[in-house]
């Protein structure tokens, strides 16, 4: 279903889904931070050479407008997705780096729908992986149309 309309309906504890294929450059970490985040370990690389981080690294922040990217392509903007009632839990759990290529792994944890309006809550788990190794974790709670409220 990647890619392909999804409604409330579609979604199911414990379901997983796999997706996406970001390729982090140094110009985009250093011009997010410049934006949004503009400390020396997101903007210069021997600075960050000298942070716990080991090199220039993303934001967090930045991270997580990734991890959304990636959502969007793959689920809300093809699927039935109605905004978001907030993040329950977000964590960095390792550096993203110039030539990281993410992707994300999705678990549903829970479904709620609405008792008044024609949508659902859908709690899910995003889990960020580069090519190595899990690099954050992000719990969310998108709201999706039901499918005959969309």
């Amino acid at each position: 279903m990647n890619g392909q309309a999804r409604y409330f309906e579609d979604f199911s504890v414990g379901q997983k889904l796999a997706f996406g294929h970001y390729e982090v450059t140094r110009e985009e970490i250093v011009e997010f931070a410049r934006e949004f985040d503009p400390q020396p370990h997101h903007l210069d690389d021997e600075a960050g050479a000298r942070s716990m981080l080991g090199g220039l690294a993303a934001s967090g922040w930045h991270i997580c407008a990734m991890a959304m990217r990636m959502c969007c392509d793959a689920l809300f903007v093809p699927g039935a997705a109605r905004g978001g009632a907030g993040v329950e839990d977000c964590r960095w759990l390792k550096p993203v780096k110039p030539g990281d290529v993410l992707r994300m792994e999705v678990e549903i944890l829970e479904l709620r729908a609405h008792p008044r309006r024609p949508v659902g809550f859908v709690t899910m788990r995003w889990d960020l992986f580069n090519q190595r190794e899990q690099v954050a974790r992000i719990v969310t709670t998108p709201l999706f149309a039901t499918r005959g409220g969309a």
